[in-house]
């Protein structure tokens, strides 16, 4: 047992780099990202129509599922319409329901994809839709 000064300066060398990530980032938490959901596409809809297919508490937690679980019912079952909690029926799809509001990829879905840590897999399937026009100055704005 000569060397275990050696074996004790590994070990802390060791749990030094292991925990490195850990030590740089402790107390700097990423602010979560707000949802920017003001699309033209939805500012143009009638204030009534401003909904999604679920209250907002459930789309933030479980949209995931709730989208597995559209693929299961239209792809595999062949069944294209969902009713939800208040009894009111929407067409199953991603592409017709949900970015037909959603259309800002990048400010609604990506944010918080990012923040999370997550990749969807949807756009392996899916047409990713097209980014918004920025709005471009007019006259001789430098």
């Amino acid at each position: 047992m000569y060397d275990a000064w050696k074996i004790l300066v590994g070990l802390a060398i060791f749990l030094g780099l292991f925990t490195f990530a850990f030590w740089m980032n402790a107390g700097k938490a990423a602010p979560v990202p707000e949802v920017k959901i003001d699309t033209p596409e939805i500012k143009k809809m009638p204030e009534p129509e401003r909904k999604c297919v679920e209250d907002k508490h459930f789309m933030r937690t479980t949209h995931m599922q709730l989208i597995n679980h559209w693929r299961d019912q239209a792809l595999r079952d062949g069944n294209r319409e969902y009713v939800n909690k208040k009894g009111e029926k929407y067409v199953i799809s991603l592409q017709n329901t949900c970015i037909k509001c959603h259309s800002n990829k990048k400010e609604f879905c990506d944010k918080c994809h990012d923040y999370a840590g997550v990749s969807p897999y949807c756009w392996d399937c899916h047409i990713v839709p097209p980014e918004e026009p920025k709005e471009e100055p007019k006259g001789n704005e430098l």
